[in-house]
């Protein structure tokens, strides 16, 4: 049972993130000065995932986690997500262009895939249960056998309050059975990471500003260091 304080913060969260939806179907993919192309033997990085992988809230992409900690390892970025999207939740509004679809064609293939998909998907339990378990399976599955040769790497869903209904638990326990069942690197913790910390929220108190992300790329650097990349 989610508690009513927790609806009506829910409520607020799925406003906003319809209005992100309107502004921002075009996804930053990368960092102002980033190169086109990756250069010979430059490790292609993607990652999958909504707003607090795109970078909402933060006063330039190049301050977005994904972006500093590419940059920190010298890989070439290409980061799709958008704001509002989960496993299920929002995915037919992009249906034309899944972000699934654009990483498993990218040229040259990933050589890390890094999964942070999950949060806004907490807003459309009960109802959608059953499908958001199958899609979570379905898409790391896809990565699994269109990517072979890929690092997959599945994060633990962010969350942006401090208040945690028990749809987190589930979401989280759904994404590290289905990293486990396709042999994924899993990294765990990641919805505590900024939790009790209000000055690391922007103006919308849904979104990281520049030192919460921070925050998140440091954690993610440490992660990423314990798995070797």
């Amino acid at each position: 049972m989610i508690a009513r304080g927790f609806r009506r913060t829910t409520a607020i969260v799925v406003a906003i993130g319809c209005l992100a939806l309107t502004a921002c179907t075009m996804p930053v993919t990368s960092a102002p000065g980033q190169a086109a192309s990756p250069s010979a033997g430059q490790v292609v990085a993607a990652f999958y995932g909504d707003s607090y992988t795109r970078g909402t809230g933060a006063s330039s992409p190049e301050r977005r986690w994904s972006t500093i900690v590419s940059a920190g390892r010298g890989w070439f970025e290409f980061n799709p997500s958008v704001d509002g999207i989960g496993y299920v939740s929002n995915r037919d509004f992009f249906a034309g262009d899944d972000l699934v679809d654009q990483i498993v064609d990218h040229e040259p293939p990933p050589d890390v895939v890094i999964v942070t998909m999950g949060l806004n998907d907490n807003f459309v339990l009960p109802p959608d249960a059953d499908d958001i378990e199958s899609a979570i399976e379905a898409d790391l599955t896809r990565f699994r056998a269109e990517l072979p040769d890929a690092r997959l790497v599945v994060v633990e869903p962010f969350w942006h309050l401090d208040e945690r209904p028990e749809s987190v638990g589930q979401i989280i326990g759904w994404v590290e059975s289905a990293a486990a069942l396709v042999g994924a690197d899993y990294i765990d913790g990641a919805s505590r990471w900024i939790e009790g910390h209000p000055e690391w929220m922007s103006a919308d108190t849904v979104h990281p500003n520049d030192d919460g992300y921070a925050e998140i790329a440091r954690r993610m650097d440490q992660e990423l260091e314990r798995l070797g990349l």
